[in-house]
């Protein structure tokens, strides 16, 4: 029988929880792209505009607010982050928790038969106790404990009075330190520490929550950046083909020679590996802006292209970098993180000081007494409280040296000082970034103004440009060299644009807030409803 059966003591399988193929973990496999390749395309013809990447999917226009309230609903770094504050809440209702009443049961039978050499000694004894009482922590770091044990004696000894003997008490200690662990502070530190980090999750989470939006307006902007320039490198190409189609005409005619045919090819060309570089650069900038706001029906992989609805409305501002400064210093939430850390610490350090206290501990006891030959006389004899037992008594304990006390003492007053000057190196990074951000608006205002400026003269020096050549006076690479500076001049004005935006975004983060005129609210996740969602998907 006993080989028929497994050995309980020697490991299983399942003890090492689910065990992976080792090939999934030891083997690295190729990837052959031949597998996955789909047919080749026909050659590109450098006169005949590119496939549109954009033709597989219907457009979507998407207003920046729109964008926001996705991303608030829907975006998977918001949803994690949302835990953090319910799981801090719950470890605050954890330490709470440690001042509830404990009901407690203890049952003992026992039979004893044992060799004696008196007859007043029992050799055989059965006993029975069963102690049902409730303890209740003190939040002043002692304990209250109520019982009422009943205990059943039956022996052989014939000297016995009762035999058998019941008994019934009532039992009320009262223990209570009196230096180590004493006092409300001490005894409630687990609360109060709880409460702060639960502050600070909430902290975090907001920080979070900013972050996530700002990179959300990021993106935005940035994907408009990435559609203006395609747009302005398609009319780049349009230009260059109107110069081929002037240089044949003149080629034709016998006012140039071939070689201009050939320099506006080539021109095309260069429009042609542009143009596909900015459809790629759209498809990467609107792919990460689906990320972000996880738009149900807008997956990262959807055929479906983003148009910006909201288009870019620059003011000048002119701002008190130091009023910014003092604001970002009152709200960012780095630094109400490090205030409630402060008081963290202070608290710890509070701890560790009474943890180098002697141990003194007071204990009271009082006890009625019942006894009787059957239940009910016991009860009956509790109930007169004729018979009474009280005690006092203390317990003191003191180390030799206290060295583990006084480390732990140090090392949270050390922490508290790293702490302090952690807070000082925040606020002088705040008002660097604060200074930084207005810096940066002023100086892409000025870019904007520049860029326009750059945009009216080279469109004036290409359009003049194509009068020389039709004159005969310029040759195509003077004119698509007029186009090219035109272009960068375009983009100059885009990307000064954007950088105009994206400088009031970071301002706004620097100082804690965000742009616009919606307040943002968010709640953690309610913890009864996402066990509950737990348990369905279990």
């Amino acid at each position: 029988m006993l080989g028929a059966c497994a050995n309980p003591l020697a490991p299983v399988e399942r003890d090492y929880g689910r065990i992976v193929r080792p090939e999934r973990t030891r083997e690295v496999v190729s990837l052959d792209l031949e597998a996955f390749a789909q047919p080749a395309d026909t050659p590109l013809s450098v006169e005949e505009p590119p496939e549109s990447r954009f033709d597989d999917g219907e457009e979507i226009a998407l207003t920046l607010e729109e964008c926001r309230a996705s991303a608030l609903a829907h975006n998977l770094d918001l949803r994690v982050a949302l835990v953090d504050p319910a799981i801090a809440n719950e470890r605050l209702s954890e330490q709470e928790s440690a001042f509830e009443a404990l009901f407690f049961l203890n049952a003992t039978q026992a039979q004893t038969d044992t060799p004696t050499a008196s007859r007043l000694t029992s050799a055989q004894q059965e006993f029975t106790s069963i102690e049902p009482g409730v303890r209740i922590p003190l939040r002043t770091g002692g304990s209250v404990e109520v019982s009422a044990p009943f205990t059943r004696i039956e022996t052989n000894n014939q000297f016995s009075t009762l035999n058998p003997a019941y008994t019934s008490d009532l039992e009320l200690t009262l223990s209570q330190p009196l230096l180590r662990n004493a006092g409300r502070f001490v005894s409630t530190s687990a609360i109060l520490i709880a409460g702060y980090n639960r502050q600070i999750s909430e902290a975090q989470t907001k920080l979070r929550v900013l972050a996530q939006l700002a990179s959300v307006d990021r993106a935005y902007w940035r994907l408009y950046q990435a559609r203006q320039e395609l747009r302005v490198r398609q009319e780049q190409y349009e230009i260059a083909m109107e110069q081929l189609a002037s240089a044949r005409r003149r080629v034709e005619a016998g006012d140039a020679p071939e070689i201009e045919v050939t320099r506006a090819q080539a021109g095309v060309a260069d429009r042609l590996e542009a143009i596909i570089s900015a459809e790629n650069q759209v498809l990467v900038r609107q792919r990460e802006l689906k990320r972000l706001i996880n738009m149900p029906g807008l997956d990262v992989d959807s055929p479906q292209a983003i148009e910006t609805a909201t288009p870019p409305d620059p003011v000048r501002f002119r701002l008190d970098r130091r009023v910014l400064a003092d604001r970002a210093v009152r709200e960012r939430m780095e630094m109400l993180e490090l205030e409630l850390s402060l008081l963290v610490d202070a608290a710890n350090i509070e701890v560790a000081e009474n943890a180098l206290l002697p141990v003194l501990d007071a204990t009271l006891s009082y006890t009625i007494n019942g006894l009787g030959p059957t239940e009910g006389d016991a009860l009956d004899i509790l109930a007169e409280n004729d018979f009474e037992d009280w005690s006092v008594g203390l317990r003191a304990e003191a180390p030799l040296g206290n060295g583990a006390a006084r480390a732990r003492l140090r090392q949270a007053l050390l922490t508290r000082l790293q702490r302090l000057s952690s807070r000082a190196q925040r606020e002088q990074t705040i008002r660097q970034e604060v200074a930084d951000a207005v810096d940066a608006i002023e100086a892409t205002w000025q870019r904007i103004l520049a860029a326009r400026q750059s945009v009216v003269l080279n469109r004036r020096a290409l359009e003049g440009e194509q009068r020389q050549f039709r004159a005969g006076e310029s040759t195509s690479t003077d004119v698509l060299n007029a186009a090219s500076r035109l272009g960068d001049a375009q983009l100059g004005e885009i990307r000064a644009l954007v950088d105009y935006q994206i400088a009031q975004i970071d301002l706004a983060a620097a100082t804690g807030s965000l742009l616009g005129a919606a307040r943002v609210r968010w709640a953690p996740v309610d913890a009864s409803e996402a066990a509950r969602s737990s348990d369905e998907a279990g």
